[in-house]
């Protein structure tokens, strides 16, 4: 079986699921993503990207939130399904 792919969160595509590996954001938006269930660990689904690719539509703990690209880059994990 193959590795995981490592991926930015900000670089998966519609239908893509993550587990994060590592969220690289201080303060406030690291505790409110924390909070919102982006944790290590944690699987998260690509649902929608815009048109020019900001914001970014994510699922994870059966919530769906849009992060810009900023904090979208600053999250890790493996890619684990491309939703072909």
């Amino acid at each position: 079986m193959d590795k995981p792919k490592k991926i930015q969160l900000v670089n998966g595509e519609k239908g893509n699921l993550i587990r994060i590996t590592a969220l690289n954001l201080e303060g406030v938006m690291r505790r409110r993503l924390l909070d919102l269930g982006f944790v290590a660990g944690a699987l998260v689904e690509v649902v929608r990207k815009s048109p020019l690719g900001d914001p970014i539509a994510f699922r994870v703990s059966q919530t769906t939130i849009a992060l810009r690209k900023e904090e979208s880059s600053r999250i890790e994990g493996e890619l684990l399904s491309n939703g072909e």
